[in-house]
């Protein structure tokens, strides 16, 4: 890999890993605003696929469907279909709770961020993992 795609995929990581931390600091005030927390929960593993994407020589598309990028990364790496169900679960809070509706919740439950949080780490981690140390953030 050359130093602009390291670079690159650095990039991607270091926003994950900064959507991760805000999840978690919003999630965990006394009035937590869910709907915004859950959102970066969904924003964490989009920009951990994108950047395994990056990985391997491929612009993402610009989508918010982690399930489609998931079947994408794993025509390069198979081991995605191990968080497809978690890519899937995730892939509504890019929009959900972010629009007043009448007709829906506007906001996620505590035990809906908590599973998206999990759910977000575990995919970070995951990419994380796929990663040549060097590539790390």
């Amino acid at each position: 890999m050359d130093d602009t795609r390291r670079e690159l995929l650095r990039s991607w990581l270091t926003k994950a890993a900064s959507d991760l931390r805000s999840a978690r600091v919003l999630g965990s005030a006394d009035d937590a605003p869910l709907d915004t927390a859950i959102y970066h929960c969904q924003q964490t593993a989009e920009k951990a696929v994108k950047a395994f994407l990056v990985s391997k020589e491929i612009s993402p598309e610009k989508t918010h469907d982690i399930r489609k990028l998931t079947l994408e990364a794993a025509v390069h790496e198979p081991r995605f279909n191990e968080v497809m169900d978690m890519a899937v679960s995730l892939t509504p809070y890019a929009w959900e709770f972010r629009y007043p509706d009448d007709l829906a919740e506007t906001y996620p439950t505590r035990e809906e961020f908590d599973e998206a949080l999990q759910h977000a780490q575990a995919i970070y981690d995951f990419v994380l993992n796929l990663l040549p140390a060097d590539a790390r953030p």
